[in-house]
């Protein structure tokens, strides 16, 4: 169906042509609203291109459909480009017309044939998806990529993608067996190797496959001698239109030797078929350290004599971030504690099938660094087992990402990023690269496979600064010359896209050629035209000729970029379109498949909302002072008329952002997961603090902001407020006026006086200031938060208890709001000043020396993020309840409980993914008392605080839940082992699964009464 039809954003011949593909019975979806637009016009490029719509369709009929109707005479003026997980680095799948997106249904695995060694796929599958199901029959899909969590296999195949350990396994082309294609006029064609005699037959044809076939085997046979002379003998020769490889090793004829790395240029894929691999056994990693960057890629050579399946290399700027985010956790221990003097690391793999294998290529590779050499190594560290080993890999992956994570305006950017050239020349190229880099003054990272000559380097440019803007042509020219000198080519990886200008000067006679083959296959140039190749009387696209995410970003107010900066750096890697259900990243997403509910989508919204805005006139930084000084009913009037024409249906794009922020679960995965750290809850709120400047709000705002400083009077009438919430008439009422639905029973009248009868005391500053020194080293602070202690008391009442038993002091402070409601609804105002007075009164009780710590994550981080943003360094510590009790693990074994049993940990997703040492401190708790505790990854579980609670989220809220919590909490082995550490996560059990499961401090405590 149409959505969102916006006669005035797109033009009329697009709009007739959404009319005439729908009216022809196209199944899929048609999306041509601006924000649906937006949110496809970036990729992970420098550029920026809005399409006239979007088609998603849902099979080749769909495909076949529309570019049938786009042959029409009437419509040879509308142009296609197909996208896949849009994670391109130099636009390729970026249009101005209609973008077709296959991620959002055709992604199915359709077929693996363990036996032959084969899957059939949809041109949307996900490549990580596609090798889970694999995995199971011992197989995998070999090309591996940095973005493979979210990489499509048909944007595979259109960029002839490839990463690490391609010296072994090569590119995408090497393991497609056949391809589905929709051909300019509607055909359906599917193509694999044939031999001449079949060849000929289809050389006969008089219809568009007898023509393609004709011209493209004319094309190879005369021009033999020049494909031979300028196709470069690299393994990363990524050139597109690869005549060079059209006649196999069995000299077969093999049209999809062109198709691959076309980039949809001459036909849209739809299915594939590819071959697949048995997996490594086992693996292992040598990490080998270097003072010098350059003195690691001089050494690579050297360590290729031993045979290695793959080396990777970063140097000390990528290993510095990666120091400084998430991943770094899982990896510090192979690292050495003095890496600062690091500044470049080899990463030599070894696979096999057992351990012999490995340990054979491990010796050879000693041997090698056992010799005598000019090269100055630092020590060397080997990583044993396939597990280890993938996590750094995984930290390996996030190097991409993690440059753009740099401080300041000028971000590290991909334009030069993915030269080839032979190997033997990579030192001396990155040599001369890095002169010209250092020459404009230009800060930069390197990562890359060595083993194969491709080096990514990535300047720092403020693409926003048009004098900035302009070294793109000038370091693009440079290193042009500079590869084609070292016998590479600009693009060894990631594609041409917008840097196609260069293919008629690197391809020289053979230029016409391939004109002559996107003519064949393309007669009206409608498909992603200016890339790779065009017809002789088109041009292609230009470097500096494009639209940048810079030129738009320059136009934003200096004060409004600053303001909402949290969230506008995305670069546009994609790592939150993450296909895995155990991934916490981004819930809404995997629920939707809706790109506008993604944090790449609303951090794009936001920014063009911020674009619009100063187009107007409109000062943010103005209207933030106001809303702050103008209290609840600021601007009363104009937001009733505002009101008024929203219902009367007067346009204002602010309502198609605050939609996609709306649905945003406030769950911080995206802070804590993304590598630029694009924090989508704070922008929602900064988001929402100013649209409702505008537009008044909901009830359920009002109520939600209120909740926290209620709770205690309705407590003292908790049977009343019990009876409404479980009466099912009352819910029905409140979900159609409020909004809300569900709302949890309270558990105590008055809980810090239920606290102090399970042991505890009143924490305050005179308690505190009146313990001996010994005694104060035994207590401890728990800071209550609403959730815990009115809807679940008993968490608070057994930790109490448990403290006791190990042998602690614990004391309870007053209840307090902590704000964060407040902070997620877009209540800035309201939520500073309420974190200034219950930060001031945490303050005083930590001078004490005691550790505060807070027993929901969700609650006790807003401390160290939110409380930090109103109150700067005086913004109170508040340990997470792992942190403190991993510090004391050491103290509680020596208690010697000697318990016994074996437990499985759900974690709160806020908490994994914002502190990742999170579960294994945990772990670390449990292993002191005696127990094993076994974390299992999961996503959100969809209740996010109040989200699950609001009545227009149920449905996503239950997808959400059904994607990886459900099987965990229904498996009968599972039965009674569980623990989960969230307060949203239990709920969300006890209310869709039927289930209670405790809190890790309640097993615990369970446990110990069972044994003593």
């Amino acid at each position: 169906m149409i959505s969102k039809l916006d006669n005035k954003t797109t033009s009329t011949l697009y709009q007739t042509f959404a009319g005439a593909v729908q009216s022809a019975g196209f199944l899929g979806d048609i999306e041509l609203g601006y924000a649906d637009r937006t949110v496809l016009a970036t990729d992970n490029s420098i550029y920026q291109l809005l399409p006239e719509g979007v088609f998603y369709p849902r099979s080749t009929g769909d495909l076949s459909l529309i570019l049938t109707q786009a042959a029409r005479p009437e419509f040879h003026q509308v142009v296609l480009s197909p996208r896949g997980g849009g994670t391109g680095t130099n636009g390729q799948s970026l249009t101005t017309g209609f973008m077709v997106d296959t991620s959002r249904y055709m992604n199915r695995v359709l077929e693996i044939n363990a036996e032959e060694r084969w899957a059939r796929v949809q041109a949307g599958t996900v490549k990580d998806y596609l090798n889970e199901l694999a995995a199971k029959e011992g197989l995998f899909f070999a090309p591996e990529l940095s973005t493979s969590n979210r990489a499509t296999v048909g944007g595979m195949v259109n960029t002839d993608a490839s990463g690490q350990g391609s010296v072994v396994y090569g590119k995408t082309r090497h393991h497609v067996l056949e391809l589905t294609s929709v051909l300019a006029d509607g055909t359906v064609w599917a193509s694999s190797a044939m031999n001449d005699d079949e060849l000929n037959e289809l050389c006969l044809r008089d219809d568009a496959i007898g023509k393609i076939h004709q011209t493209v085997r004319q094309a190879h046979d005369d021009n033999k001698h020049q494909v031979d002379a300028i196709f470069p003998k690299l393994n990363r020769n990524l050139t597109g239109y690869d005549l060079a490889n059209i006649r196999n090793d069995n000299d077969d004829f093999d049209l999809n030797a062109v198709l691959c790395g076309s980039e949809g240029t001459l036909a849209m894929v739809s299915e594939i078929k590819v071959n697949l691999l048995p997996i490594p056994k086992t693996s292992a990693l040598v990490l080998v350290f270097y003072q010098s960057f350059q003195e690691s890629l001089q050494d690579a050579q050297t360590l290729m004599t031993a045979k290695p399946g793959s080396i990777e290399t970063i140097d000390s700027r990528v290993l510095g971030l990666a120091k400084a985010d998430i991943v770094w956790e899982s990896v510090k221990e192979f690292f050495p504690e003095n890496s600062g003097a690091i500044d470049g690391i080899n990463f030599v793999e070894f696979t096999g099938d057992s351990e012999d294998e490995l340990n054979d290529g491990i010796a050879r590779l000693i041997t090698e660094l056992n010799k005598q050499s000019d090269i100055q190594r630092c020590g060397h560290q080997i990583v044993m087992g396939t597990a280890n080993v993938k996590k750094i890999w995984a930290m390996r992956k996030q190097s991409v990402g993690l440059l753009g994570n740099m401080e300041g305006d000028a971000r590290p950017i991909p334009f030069v990023e993915d030269v080839a050239v032979p190997p033997e020349n990579l030192a001396a190229f990155i040599q001369q690269f890095r002169a010209l880099l250092d020459k404009h003054q230009l800060t930069y990272g390197m990562f890359g496979h060595v083993d194969s000559g491709v080096l990514h380097v990535r300047p720092a440019i403020d693409m926003k600064d048009p004098q900035q803007a302009m070294l793109v042509r000038s370091i693009s020219d440079e290193v042009a010359r500079l590869a084609q000198s070292h016998g590479g080519v600009l693009w060894g990886e990631h594609g041409k896209g917008v840097r196609s200008e260069y293919t008629p000067a690197f391809f020289a006679e053979l230029y016409p050629v391939l004109q002559q083959i996107k003519s064949v296959f393309d007669p009206h140039n409608q498909l992603n035209p200016g890339k790779i190749a065009t017809p002789a009387n088109e041009e292609l696209l230009k470097i500096d000729g494009v639209q940048t995410r810079g030129e738009l970003d320059s136009a934003i107010e200096r004060e409004a970029f600053e303001a909402f900066t949290s969230g506008l750096y995305c670069n546009g890697n994609g790592a939150c379109f993450n296909y895995n259900p155990a991934s916490a990243m981004c819930p809404t997403w995997k629920a939707t498949y809706d790109r506008t509910q993604s944090p790449k989508g609303r951090s794009g919204l936001v920014r063009e909302w911020l674009r619009l805005q100063s187009a107007t006139g409109t000062s943010i930084a103005e209207e933030i002072q106001n809303v702050r000084q103008g209290g609840l009913f600021y601007n009363a009037m104009d937001k009733a008329r505002n009101a008024v024409d929203k219902i009367r249906g007067k346009e204002d794009f602010s309502h198609e952002v605050y939609e996609a922020l709306d649905n945003c679960m406030s769950c911080k995965s995206c802070a804590g997961q993304c590598p630029i750290q694009v924090n989508i809850p704070d922008l929602r709120s900064r988001f929402f603090e100013l649209y409702h400047s505008r537009y008044p709000r909901p009830l359920k705002h009002h109520v939600a902001g209120l909740l926290e400083p209620m709770l205690p009077a309705l407590a003292k009438v908790k049977p009343v407020y019990n009876f409404a919430a479980g009466s099912q008439l009352i819910n029905w009422f409140a979900s159609k006026t409020v909004g809300l639905q569900d709302l949890p029973a309270i558990t105590s009248t008055s809980p810090l006086n239920d606290s102090c009868r399970s042991g505890a005391s009143v924490a305050t500053p005179q308690l505190l200031n009146s313990l001996p020194e010994e005694e104060r080293q035994r207590t401890v602070i728990i800071v209550q938060d609403a959730f815990t202690s009115f809807f679940e008391t008993p968490v608070l009442t057994e930790l109490v208890e448990l403290l006791v038993r190990l042998g602690y002091r614990p004391l309870v402070t007053p209840y307090q709001p902590n704000g964060k409601v407040l902070h997620v609804y877009g209540y800035l105002g309201r939520f500073e000043k309420v974190a200034r007075t219950n930060g001031s009164e945490l303050n005083q009780l930590a001078e004490s020396g005691v550790s505060l710590i807070g027993i929901d994550a969700a609650v006790a981080l807003t401390y160290r993020d939110e409380y930090r943003e109103a109150m700067g360094d005086n913004a109170p510590e508040v340990l997470l309840l792992s942190e403190w009790f991993a510090r004391e693990a050491d103290n509680i074994a020596a208690l010697n409980l000697g318990l016994e049993g074996d437990y499985i940990l759900l974690g709160h997703c806020t908490e994994t993914t914002n502190v990742p040492a999170a579960p294994a401190q945990w772990q670390a708790f449990y292993r002191a008392c005696g127990l094993t505790l076994t974390y299992q990854p999961t996503g959100c579980c969809g209740m996010a605080g109040i989200y699950g609670h609001e009545t227009r989220n149920q449905a996503v809220s239950r997808k959400v839940y059904e994607l990886s919590w459900q099987e965990v909490v229904e498996k009968p082995e599972n039965q009674g082992r569980m623990v989960a550490t969230g307060y949203s996560c239990r709920s969300q059990v006890k209310r869709l699964s039927d289930y209670r499961i405790l809190h890790p401090v309640q097993m615990l405590l369970q446990v110990i009464k069972a044994n003593h």
